[in-house]
């Protein structure tokens, strides 16, 4: 079948690794720049004031803004480089000296790329003294939020006295704060820059999972189910881990803004192992490895409800497992497959490369090895953008060729395969339709019977292979004398039948057959032609009522054997019974 190929030849595989390498170094690349501090930088006219904090933990996460004001600045320790803080129940307190600022403009303190903070709180201390709050995190409904948003958005009171402070919690992932200073405008353009890209990414994505369902539809092909389970689950995981899934989907309900981005995560990566698993056809390949993904795959559509009932470091650890090892399982099945014959696994890993460079990105960061930055938040984002449209290609291109074999198969059932003309029950069911539409209005038919006289002598002289050249070319040159409404089939070795539907003057068409036959042969030698002999028989034959396909063919074969015995004939016209 077309789906199997050989073994890559060299050539392929050394193409194949110089891209793996090239890929390499692109992931490396990017983690260079993830890695080096500036990359973090705020944008013009921002202002990054995380590495201006002080920091310090509350191992408790007991105490309130006031004993923690009271502690002496020694305490809390200068923020040096971008870093992330394992909490392990804890809180962390940041104190902040906030730049000057136009005191004509409103000013807000951004928590960037943190959308998944569980609770983040700024206390500013007034003229007075006295402390004023305002909350933001997962562990409160975004519609609840002091100024909700995508991520936690403070505004800084120009009123205020001293420094402000910001507490954090997040269980059990670290949190990674990245703090900037700006303005209004610029929080609106940052807005609306944001919802753009998320947004069209968002409508991009839906388009294309209607489109994968229309294709699962038509084609009947599970691997479209899986593909559309998996792109549903990837446009999820996007909402909830940019944010604007609280902001807009849920806003009320802080519970599952919460828990939306492990359970997102581990059902993307479960449907990408189960989109795998049918794409590569594991299952033709090694039975026990076939169970081993569909276990792998279940778990990840089961484990979000223990973990969310753990919600425990060591969940977190075996989250963060699943999901790199599942990247790896994909990535190996589809190279392993590859190898087996399977040709558009080989393609898949290619698809899936996108993702699989950017999603170091984000686990890194769950890891805390990365802090937050843009480049965390929105790296799957971006590959998964170029990463969806290329599968859906791939999968298409295969339930094409997939359904074109499909179609040959069919079609294998009723045609001849030699010659590639229908087989004589279709005949059978034709001729029958034949006769009763000229009995119901009135009209003729015709019947040819065709024998390739000569073939026994091609085959002595040139074998085999030249007899079955001859009556290839044979079918194909009955089959250019015909109108497209008439039926040309393969009755025997070496005869042909020819259904003419509507008039026709059969005894024309029997000459433009024998002349047809006696065209020089390609790959034969010039002095073999194609000698044709044949019987017609104009129908319905009003003194025979029956409509039996058999009695009549019966019949021209009977005559076309008595017209053998005669050589110098080669064409009789049968007239009707009396």
């Amino acid at each position: 079948m077309d789906r199997y190929i050989h073994a890559p030849d060299p050539a392929t595989g050394l193409d194949f690794l110089w891209r793996r390498l090239a890929a390499l170094a692109a992931l490396l690349l990017g983690l260079g720049l993830a890695l080096w501090p500036d990359f973090a930088r705020a944008a013009p006219g921002e202002i990054d004031i995380t590495l201006q904090a002080r920091h310090w933990i509350d191992p408790s996460g007991s105490l309130d803004i006031d004993e923690v004001a009271r502690r002496p600045v020694e305490d809390f320790a200068a923020m040096e480089r971008y870093r992330s803080f394992r909490l392990d129940g804890g809180v962390l307190w940041l104190r902040l000296e906030l730049p000057e600022r136009d005191a004509a403009r409103r000013w807000y303190l951004t928590l960037s790329a943190a959308a998944f903070t569980n609770r983040a709180t700024l206390y500013t201390a007034g003229p007075s003294g006295a402390w004023t709050s305002q909350q933001a995190g997962d562990h409160l409904p975004v519609s609840q939020w002091a100024h909700p948003d995508q991520t936690p958005v403070f505004v800084l009171d120009s009123q205020a006295a001293g420094p402000v402070w910001l507490r954090l919690e997040n269980q059990p992932a670290p949190v990674s704060p990245r703090l900037i200073v700006l303005d209004e405008r610029q929080l609106q353009e940052t807005r609306q820059w944001t919802f753009l890209m998320v947004g069209g990414y968002l409508g991009f994505g839906l388009l294309v999972l209607f489109i994968g369902w229309v294709h699962a539809r038509l084609y009947a092909d599970r691997a479209f189910i899986a593909y559309c389970c998996y792109v549903a689950c990837m446009l999820g995981f996007q909402a909830a881990f940019t944010g604007v899934g609280g902001l807009f989907f849920w806003p009320d309900h802080a519970a599952w803004n919460d828990a939306a981005p492990p359970v997102f995560m581990l059902w993307l990566t479960a449907s990408g192992i189960w989109f795998v698993r049918e794409v590569c056809m594991v299952s033709r390949h090694h039975r026990g490895v076939d169970r081993l993904v569909l276990a792998w795959s279940v778990f990840g559509l089961l484990f979000p409800v223990l973990y969310l009932l753990l919600l425990n470091r060591p969940a977190f650890i075996l989250l963060n497992l699943y999901g790199l090892l599942s990247v790896l399982l994909s990535f190996s099945l589809c190279i392993w497959t590859w190898r087996r014959g399977e040709t558009y696994a080989g393609w898949m890993a290619l698809g899936f490369l996108p993702v699989h460079l950017a999603y170091p990105f984000p686990a890194l960061r769950s890891a805390g090895l990365l802090p937050d930055s843009w480049a965390t938040q929105y790296a799957v984002l971006i590959g998964s953008a170029i990463e969806i449209p290329l599968l859906l290609y791939i999968l298409h291109r295969r339930a094409k060729d997939f359904n074109e074999n499909r179609a040959r198969s069919r079609a294998i059932e009723s045609t001849d395969p030699l010659t590639g003309l229908t087989i004589a029950p279709v005949l059978h069911l034709r001729l029958r339709d034949a006769l009763r539409r000229a009995r119901r209005y009135d009209h003729r038919c015709g019947l040819v019977l065709v024998e390739l006289s000569n073939h026994a002598a091609i085959l002595d002289r040139e074998g085999r292979e030249a007899g079955d050249r001859a009556l290839v070319v044979a079918a194909s040159r009955l089959s250019a004398v015909v109108r497209d409404v008439d039926t040309v089939c393969r009755t025997a070795e070496t005869r042909f039948a020819v259904l003419v539907e509507g008039p026709e003057d059969l005894r024309l068409l029997g000459q433009h057959i024998v002349a047809k036959g006696l065209e020089r042969v390609p790959l034969l030698p010039s002095d073999l032609t194609l000698r044709f002999r044949l019987v017609s028989a104009a129908l319905p034959d009003e003194a025979d009522g029956s409509l039996d396909a058999g009695r009549l063919l019966e019949r021209l074969n009977h005559a076309l054997d008595r017209l053998a015995d005669d050589p110098r004939k080669v064409v009789l016209h049968l007239p009707q019974k009396a």
